[in-house]
């Protein structure tokens, strides 16, 4: 099945995932620090990220669909522009320096900000197409292709939630891992430094807010959905029940999405979140269980139980 699949982001996938591995290592060998947290966490972070969401990509570019030309081609770029971002994250790493709002006038450094500034808002781009052209016209199964269309469009708001970080302007002086003074002009902390207190490995603060929690539960959107509407045909769901629970779950999980930007936005940490938080969340619970209800019987309703023959006597 897999000759099928894009080859470009599949074969990116293969290499995220032994990068992924190759930096677990690296923060075991390697000691250094940035900001609080092992040099290697940032690429392993985004190594393992971008593994999951290109095989997830190669996947669903194998789906039968018109304008494959189109979407095919957004694939191979987006490949080659993840293959380089990563390059890159790496290769700071390994010079002990900051990858992201980095304002030093190291010349290497003056590259990779000018070659991000560019490439993101490229893929970002890339992403809105793949969205458009899937997005008007039949493809797939009805559930497999309402997880694949708002999977895409959590994908794109996902990504687009980082510019959140490089909007907050917080210019501040930080020391790399070679200790040298460099001046950072955003961040992703809110109310509090980058780089203090956070959770084992991903690092988000635990004593403020962090937009990093949004813009990844955003981006991975598209593997809840398609996973969750593989998961629903496992169940063994009527297509139609399947179809509307992962509308349902769409919406819930946009609405969690938004509710962890206003989180990070307030300075809230994810891990000690307010009462006025968690009202809200029990609210977006309250309504996702309701509409899964009523997605449930309004298939019983028309599908109803047949009646069981009475007995002659």
């Amino acid at each position: 099945m897999t000759k099928t699949w894009h080859r470009p982001t599949l074969w990116v996938a293969v290499v995220m995932a032994v990068g992924a591995l190759g930096c677990a290592v690296a923060m075991l060998l390697d000691g250094r620090v940035l900001q609080g947290a092992p040099l290697w966490a940032k690429p392993f972070k985004f190594t393992l990220s971008l593994a999951v969401y290109s095989f997830t990509l190669s996947w669903l570019l194998s789906l039968p669909h018109r304008g494959r030309r189109w979407t095919r081609g957004a694939g191979t770029f987006i490949a080659v522009i993840m293959f380089v971002e990563v390059g890159l994250i790496a290769l700071q790493a390994g010079r002990g320096m900051f990858t992201h709002y980095n304002s030093s006038d190291d010349p290497l450094n003056r590259f990779v900000q000018i070659t991000f500034g560019t490439a993101i808002p490229a893929v970002f781009l890339a992403n809105v197409v793949l969205a458009l052209v899937l997005s008007f016209q039949r493809f797939a199964r009805p559930d497999v292709r309402s997880a694949v269309r708002s999977g895409l469009c959590l994908a794109i708001i996902g990504m687009a939630s980082g510019y959140l970080m490089v909007a907050q302007r917080k210019p501040v002086t930080a020391v790399d891992a070679g200790g040298r003074e460099v001046d950072l002009v955003a961040g992703h902390s809110v109310g509090v430094p980058d780089g203090g207190p956070g959770l084992p490995v991903l690092g988000w603060s635990t004593t403020g807010g962090d937009l990093r929690v949004p813009h990844f539960v955003g981006m991975h959107g598209l593997q809840v959905m398609v996973l969750l509407a593989l998961g629903l045909a496992a169940l063994g769901l009527a297509e139609r029940v399947r179809t509307r629970l992962v509308r349902v779950a769409a919406l819930g999980y946009t609405g969690l999405f938004a509710l962890l930007v206003w989180q990070a936005l307030r300075g809230e940490p994810l891990t000690h979140p307010g009462g006025t938080t968690l009202a809200a969340a029990a609210g977006l619970v309250v309504v996702v269980a309701a509409g899964a209800v009523a997605a449930l019987r309004a298939a019983t309703a028309a599908h109803p139980p047949a009646r069981q023959p009475v007995p002659q006597r």
